[in-house]
């Protein structure tokens, strides 16, 4: 996590095979990210608010990015069939697009990235613009998918971090300046100021601010 323009959607950019780092590499599973499709395969990716053609029907949708990620046709109504039930929007298979509220496109967009089954979900801002039900409804959903296999969140918002995530790693300026546990940030507080948020909110603002940054 970190502020807007700290470098969250580059960094992400760069594990998924989009844009190629200065240095180091990206490597899942034993394989370099920058190797091919067969790396990339392992990743299920759903971009900030992910741009999904209004007059295409849900399970269409789904359907034709499971095409595009390689899953077999024989597999692929099974495919979709489980992608939409993980993300609790079987009922909306034959809706179209643009009839979805926000938070149902973003659950959509979601069976969209994990319909092959790749060993790891990298979302980025997956709740951005959200009211606050369907803020939940989504973090639901995510919830459910870092129980079966690792996820990779970016987010400026420090209540779906604390909802979330096991560990956190805090993004200023293009730099990794914490990386650990909520609560180990947490106790890099020297005191209690009155300020109306949770330890780990200020915490992570102390930090912010000590390198320039803020919302």
């Amino acid at each position: 996590m970190g502020p807007n323009g700290a470098g969250k959607t580059t960094l992400i950019k760069c594990v998924v095979g989009l844009a190629r780092p200065d240095g180091g590499r990206v490597v899942i599973d034993g394989r370099d990210v920058s190797a091919g499709k067969a790396a990339q395969a392992l990743i299920g990716y759903v971009p900030q608010n992910p741009s999904l053609p209004g007059l295409a029907k849900v399970r269409d949708l789904v359907a034709y990015a499971a095409w595009l990620s390689g899953v077999d046709a024989a597999r692929t109504d099974e495919a979709v069939k489980v992608a939409l039930d993980k993300m609790q929007a079987r009922d909306l298979g034959s809706r179209r697009i643009r009839t979805l509220s926000g938070g149902q496109r973003q659950r959509v967009a979601l069976a969209t990235g994990i319909v092959h089954d790749p060993r790891i979900v990298i979302l980025d801002e997956p709740t951005v613009g959200l009211d606050p039900g369907q803020r939940l409804k989504v973090r639901e959903v995510i919830r459910h998918l870092g129980a079966e296999r690792p996820v990779l969140l970016s987010t400026h918002l420090t209540e779906d971090v604390e909802h979330l995530a096991d560990t956190v790693a805090v993004l200023a300026e293009g730099k990794i300046r914490y990386q650990g546990t909520l609560a180990g940030l947490a106790t890099t507080r020297p005191s209690v100021d009155g300020r109306p948020g949770s330890p780990f909110e200020c915490a992570y603002d102390d930090l912010i601010m000590s390198f320039g940054g803020a919302e």
